[in-house]
């Protein structure tokens, strides 16, 4: 059997010595670059592979994650990429990772700003978090890069050379993938809405992406034939404010023909209407919500674009993991697929989703 390859072969190979080496593995210490660059040339030379368990113990200490996402107890969505997390959890606890959920209310940016103020006063070793509301998250991209922090974004994009890797959909894509999708078999002349049934809309990133994405497949692909209206409306919860906007809607483009949900609440638009009139309509939304799913047997939602979110959360504290304990290299974004779910195939997905919740 072949001997392991050892620091102490890597340190003469280089002419350096065992502690540059390890210093060079771990990424500790001050390190030229010249004999940096040596040790990782001899390292390449011998296949040198770490030792994942020494390579965590080396680390000496816990690794301390701060996990700022929305309260699944006020969005029910959110249940899956904190499932995500937490099945992550499972897989690396063993190697000194500990996580810190930090909940805020997705409805009020004002309890965004409050928890991470609390997670950054509790100086974890780097963050997790969603970035939903554009202003707030970008205030603490800046905070979090002036302590050192480093952090993860999930779901929601913000261009940031100082985060290490986004995990999530390219809203962008969704948006134009969602307007492909809602295309299919429409009127000449038809006109679609984009719905954003949230709270601040105007300063939610992944929204506005969406919409851009929405907005030019139209403009490029659809000849002008077809008219593209935006609406926002935050009393999506109330049920007969929300029936009497979708009753005003319908009073002013009685020749609707699609509707595209910007979020996982495709299900509010079913309930406040007819039957009969949702299945005339042609209804594409987000997420594998329970209610999304039962529209989606009657036939009256026609398409479900799935963000994979449970894998945001997983992927999020995996690749910290393997950037700071394994000294891996990661991705700076890390897209992940948009699955087109319809009746057909919806349960498959399901399936896949709920097996990370059953392994935790």
């Amino acid at each position: 059997m072949e001997r392991p390859i050892r620091i102490k072969d890597i340190a003469e190979a280089a002419g350096v010595s065992t502690g540059t080496v390890d210093r060079v593995i771990h990424g500790r210490g001050n390190v030229s670059p010249a004999k940096r660059a040596k040790v990782l040339e001899v390292m390449r030379a011998l296949d040198y592979k770490p030792n994942i368990i020494a390579s965590a113990l080396a680390y000496n200490k816990n690794f301390r994650i701060g996990v700022l996402l929305p309260d699944p107890e006020i969005d029910p969505y959110w249940q899956a990429p904190y499932s995500g997390v937490t099945y992550a959890l499972e897989s690396v606890r063993h190697y000194g990772v500990t996580v810190q959920f930090y909940l805020f209310d997705l409805f009020k940016a004002e309890t965004f700003v409050e928890q991470y103020e609390k997670l950054l006063a509790d100086a974890p070793d780097a963050i997790l978090f969603s970035p939903l509301f554009l202003k707030e998250s970008k205030a603490l991209l800046a905070k979090s890069s002036a302590l050192g922090i480093p952090n993860v974004m999930v779901n929601t994009y913000i261009e940031n050379s100082d985060s290490l890797s986004y995990i999530g959909p390219d809203s962008y894509q969704s948006g134009v993938l969602a307007a492909r999708l809602l295309n299919f078999g429409l009127n000449n002349h038809a006109t679609v809405i984009i719905l954003n049934l949230a709270k601040g809309s105007t300063n939610a990133q992944h929204l506005l992406q969406k919409e851009q994405g929405f907005r030019d497949y139209y403009a490029n692909f659809n000849s002008g034939s077809t008219t593209v209206v935006k609406y926002d409306f935050e009393d999506f919860d109330k049920e007969e404010l929300m029936e009497g906007f979708m009753e005003e809607i319908f009073g002013k483009h009685p020749d609707l023909d699609g509707i595209f949900v910007t979020n996982s609440r495709a299900f509010r638009v079913v309930e406040s209407i007819s039957g009969e009139a949702a299945k005339r309509l042609k209804i594409v939304g987000f997420d594998l919500m329970k209610k999304n799913l039962d529209y989606l047997q009657t036939g009256e939602v026609d398409f479900i674009i799935n963000q994979n979110s449970v894998q945001q959360g997983y992927w999020g504290i995996m690749t910290l993991f393997n950037h700071f304990i394994l000294k891996q290299k990661v991705e700076k974004i890390q897209n992940l697929p948009l699955d087109i779910v319809v009746l057909e195939n919806y349960s498959y997905y399901l399936r896949k989703e709920k097996s990370f919740q059953l392994a935790i």
